[in-house]
């Protein structure tokens, strides 16, 4: 049986081995000329026809999110007079500096201080850098407090955030706050228990955090922030253990590798890398030289070259072709994964403990907003922060069913949004109430988590709306009266029917049933 840790040490292998897959999605979206606030239609992502040869240089600068354009985000977006309750985000890192470096080579050349004369830049990053000087007024949980808050290395250390990371982040934050500033989420006096910041404890994951938060909350108050310590990638507190879950993934990576190995295409393109180099192969597979070729393409840097004659090599350099077959395989990987269903089954077990506190988190807030319900001292988690890495986010898509939205790129995002309807919902005649609550789940005028039929969720990846597209809500009648995806479907999603899959009925049950 694999140790927690080992199965941390898999993950990160795993997928610093395949990053970036299959098809984009995309969405209807509203005319030019329409205002902001009326009714309109609603978006519904639509995903592309998958190309049968995608190209994985594209792919690649995908993965790498670039800011060098301009971005729509479509948090925020609801029916005319909807109120916004409660925003929970999760966020992959920004940029980083490999995790590998390629024997026998030069390491990029990149500096990884802050400057904001520097490109990337952003209008914020001056008043960043000062803000983050006062985070001693901070309350940090754990080891976090002795992680710095910026990145200060002039030559980068392994898997630091560089300032293309902190930047992605400050963008983040200001889209969100664009997004969400018409819909006065969180009031001026905003307490403690209102914003929920946790991050797992790399200094690049805290840093893309504090980028976020000062993007969405400029100059936000030190003394109101708490931020917490999550001791595991997969954020699941205290129900880390899972027996399943560890076995799901050996045979996931035992998948990985047969499909590898009768590769003959890479196979022989690390030989030829390899050869280059004066390695064997199999150091050099174990370089992960990926890794590091990915940030030379993100950061423009041209390819590692070693001189003739050194040690075995023949000398030379890298290049994009070779860089193209490993690519090109990771892409059919993703195909494969798909299809096999190991992944999804692991990725279930890893996220439950995620998702069951986003879950609970959105039904106290719904059951603050009851009828004669008394707000409660300090309120509910109106923003909720939660700051990790590939590792994290990739299962969380695949558990909630988007298995065609691509892998996490750098500074990627997963929003989750509580919407109450206006109360004219309230007075639509018994019948039609009673049949739109058939059709969403709902037994009678309550949904299936025990709160009115008044509440909605829509989950977004990357500012698209991909709510129609999870599991727990791509059978709901998108022609219905109510346009949003109740919220008691996605609660009998994460309590019960996520389990469908595993044929178990509960997340103690999926973990320890012996099979036959």
């Amino acid at each position: 049986m694999l140790s927690f840790a080992h199965t941390h040490l898999i993950l990160l292998f795993l997928f610093t081995v395949h990053l970036i897959p299959t098809t984009p999605m995309g969405e209807e979206r509203p005319s030019q000329g329409q205002v902001q606030g009326q009714s309109r239609k609603r978006v519904i992502p639509v995903p592309h026809t998958e190309d049968p040869d995608p190209d994985p240089i594209s792919e690649a600068y995908g993965y790498c999110n670039t800011p060098n354009r301009s971005e729509q985000a479509w948090e925020g977006h609801s029916p005319v007079d909807y109120k916004l309750l409660s925003v929970q985000v999760m966020i992959r890192h920004g940029d980083r500096y490999p995790l590998y470096a390629i024997p026998k080579t030069k390491r990029p050349a990149i500096d990884c201080t802050l400057s904001p004369k520097r490109k990337p830049s952003h209008p914020q990053l001056k008043s960043f850098i000062g803000h983050m000087a006062q985070g001693g007024h901070g309350r940090w949980e754990g080891t976090l407090s002795s992680l710095p808050r910026l990145p200060n290395h002039s030559a980068c250390e392994m898997g630091e955030l560089t300032q293309t990371g902190v930047v992605q982040h400050l963008r983040n934050g200001q889209l969100l706050r664009q997004a969400y500033k018409r819909h006065k989420l969180l009031p001026p006096d905003w307490s403690t228990k209102q914003v929920w910041v946790e991050t797992t404890g790399r200094s690049r994951t805290l840093q893309s955090g504090m980028a976020l938060l000062y993007g969405f909350l400029p100059d936000f108050d030190w003394s109101r922030l708490t931020v917490h310590h999550q001791w595991s990638t997969l954020f699941c507190g205290s129900a880390c253990d899972c027996p399943a879950r560890n076995r799901y993934l050996e045979e996931e990576q035992r998948r990985q590798y047969r499909l590898r190995v009768a590769d003959t295409e890479l196979e022989r393109t690390y030989a030829d890398m390899a050869r280059t180099l004066g390695l064997p192969p199999r150091q050099l597979r174990a370089a992960n030289p990926i890794d590091s070729l990915l940030c030379h393409l993100c950061h423009g840097l041209s390819f590692p070259c070693v001189a003739a004659g050194s040690a075995l090599g023949s000398g030379g350099c890298l290049t994009l072709a070779q860089f193209a077959v490993i690519r090109r395989q990771q892409l059919e990987d993703e195909v494969d994964r798909r299809r096999v269903g190991l992944y999804r089954c692991y990725a279930v077990l890893a996220t439950h403990p995620y998702l069951n506190r986003t879950a609970n988190r959105l039904e106290r807030v719904a059951k603050a907003y009851a009828p004669g319900r008394k707000p409660r001292a300090g309120g509910e988690e109106v923003f909720t922060l939660s700051s990790a890495h590939d590792v994290t986010v990739a299962p969380l898509l695949s558990a909630l069913g988007l298995e065609e939205a691509l892998f996490p790129r750098f500074a990627a995002r997963v929003v989750f949004e509580l919407w109450k309807s206006p109360h004219a919902t309230q007075g639509q005649r018994k019948g039609q109430r009673q049949s739109q609550n058939k059709a969403s789940g709902v037994k009678g005028d309550r949904s299936k988590g025990g709160n009115g039929g008044d509440m909605f969720v829509r989950v977004l990846y990357n500012g698209e709306d991909v709510t129609f597209h999870t599991t727990f809500c791509r059978s709901h009648d998108r022609h219905a009266t109510q346009p949003l995806c109740p919220l008691g479907n996605f609660l009998s999603f994460v309590r019960k029917d996520m389990f469908n899959v595993l044929n178990a009925t509960s997340y103690q049950d999926a973990c320890y049933r012996r099979t036959g």
